[in-house]
């Protein structure tokens, strides 16, 4: 047992990631496959997930998923159960992040955002803890971010939507806790994926980290069982001591180091795929089935 929850052998264990074509989700599959699991990742982008797979080769299987869409998600958890055998680990890793003034974001962006960031979440815990209850066992991880933490200008929905993430894992870990299913949320800080495409982050490119940091959290958590978890580690308690900080020297502090970056000018060129699977996020949510719960 682990902090009261049965533990988890990676070798042989059946994981979920989302979003995991590229960035923090394929960094993580990856470093679960070397630990000897049964990965299966899922992205929206069917076909990017499946060459992600091919690159990384064995140990990985590949699925399209809108993770937003509830009979979507449903299909595929039943897949890799069908595929794979039953989930020990699943990580909700999909997210998408819109950067500039809120009052420049579309209705339907912002929409996208709580879907993906926030219901998608949700979508995985009906889904998912049932069956790893049924088992007595089981760990879910929610990447959320620092955001869900801290706020900031050119972030509004998002810094929102991380908050809504993180404060649902932490009701639901109680809610599980006495099932033997664990829940963890992962805050990773500014992590060098596409989502910073575009942002003019000038000094602050070098306080930028790689998708591996946070890979190697995730990873960890299945030996900790953590409610929270930041990446890198340590900042957890800072995150907290900062909503602490007067208004006043929060501002100061920001203008100090420019932190306004994401209010612009972002360069959008630089930013246009990333812009692009937002907006496919989008089309996919207008193509819903009625009835199906976004």
């Amino acid at each position: 047992m682990i902090g009261g929850y049965p533990k988890i052998r990676l070798d042989g264990a059946v994981v979920v990631v989302t979003g995991a074509a590229r960035g923090i989700g394929l960094a993580t599959a990856k470093r679960f496959a070397q630990r000897g699991a049964r990965v299966a990742i899922g992205d929206l982008d069917g076909e990017a997930a499946a060459a992600a797979a091919d690159f990384v080769g064995r140990g990985i299987r590949a699925y399209p998923v809108n993770v937003a869409q509830f009979d979507s998600y449903q299909t595929f958890l039943d897949e890799v159960e069908r595929d794979l055998g039953e989930i020990d680990i699943l990580v909700n890793n999909a997210g998408i992040m819109p950067i500039g003034p809120f009052l420049a974001e579309s209705a339907e962006v912002t929409r996208a955002v709580f879907d993906v960031n926030v219901a998608a979440h949700m979508h995985a815990a009906r889904l998912a803890a049932p069956r790893m209850i049924a088992r007595g066992h089981g760990h879910i991880v929610n990447v959320t971010s620092a955001a869900g933490k801290l706020h900031s200008a050119g972030l509004a929905s998002y810094t929102a939507s991380k908050h809504a993430a993180t404060a649902f894992s932490r009701s639901l870990r109680e809610e599980l806790r006495p099932h033997g299913v664990s829940v963890t949320a992962v805050l990773p800080s500014a992590i060098k994926t596409q989502l910073v495409d575009g942002i003019p982050l000038g000094m602050l490119s070098m306080g930028v980290l790689s998708a591996n940091v946070v890979a190697r959290r995730v990873v960890s958590t299945v030996r900790t069982r953590p409610p929270l978890a930041s990446a890198p580690m340590g900042l957890t308690a800072l995150f907290t001591v900062a909503n602490l900080i007067p208004e006043r020297v929060w501002l100061l502090g920001r203008r100090l180091v420019n932190a306004d970056r994401t209010m612009g000018p972002i360069d959008r060129t630089a930013r246009a795929e990333y812009d692009a699977r937002i907006a496919a996020n989008i089309d996919q949510l207008h193509d819903s089935a009625p009835g199906v719960a976004t």
